[in-house]
């Protein structure tokens, strides 16, 4: 083999390793962190971190909504303190991050109080990387294993289109106080779109 063609050769899989690498990046680069003690709830459009290191549970298929793609959840005593869940392809005419939001945000309730809105970037594709992020409060009905009538909660959904164009909302719901500042932030952070 001449030298020509060996420095060809290398040339061209020199060539090939950066194509390579440039499609790799291109599909969405390193998922997002996921706090040391946190569970992972994973599913076709996204994956979400849940702070099992604080009593959350994934739950069986079997024992969820139909709406829910995936959820972690809370109890103490017999009663639901903490819910994080997934929604997907949960609304219809879905182009954006501010549509999937509006239409999360309609399912919120009547009563809740809305303390914050602001766009968010995830981790994944850069076309499904935006998102809107809703803060809000509310009280508890006491219905269906959640706390006692009027406990104040606090509640976060995250909303956007994964890279196939669904609509996901991601959301956790706690009693106001059992989750910090940084834990809700550090759920937000640990969102991966696929």
């Amino acid at each position: 083999m001449t030298t020509t063609m060996k420095m060809s050769r290398a040339i061209g899989a020199a060539a090939a390793a950066a194509i390579g690498l440039a499609l790799l990046a291109g599909c969405g680069g390193d998922p997002a962190a996921v706090p040391e003690g946190w569970g992972t709830l994973d599913t076709k459009s996204l994956s979400v971190g849940y702070p099992e290191n604080k009593g959350y549970k994934e739950q069986a298929k079997a024992d969820r909504a139909e709406a829910n793609a995936a959820v972690a959840l809370k109890k103490e005593g017999g009663v639901r303190s903490g819910m994080v869940s997934v929604q997907l392809d949960f609304a219809t005419g879905v182009d954006d991050a501010a549509e999937a939001a509006a239409a999360a945000g309609a399912g919120i309730g009547l009563g809740a109080t809305r303390k914050n809105t602001e766009d968010v970037r995830l981790a994944g594709p850069e076309g499904a990387r935006d998102a809107r992020r809703i803060d809000y409060e509310f009280l508890s009905s006491g219905k269906d294993e959640t706390p006692a009538p009027g406990t104040r909660m606090t509640g976060v959904v995250v909303a956007g289109v994964d890279s196939k164009d669904v609509p996901f909302a991601v959301r956790i719901n706690a009693v106001k106080g059992a989750l910090s500042k940084q834990d809700l932030d550090a759920f937000v952070d640990s969102i991966t779109v696929k």
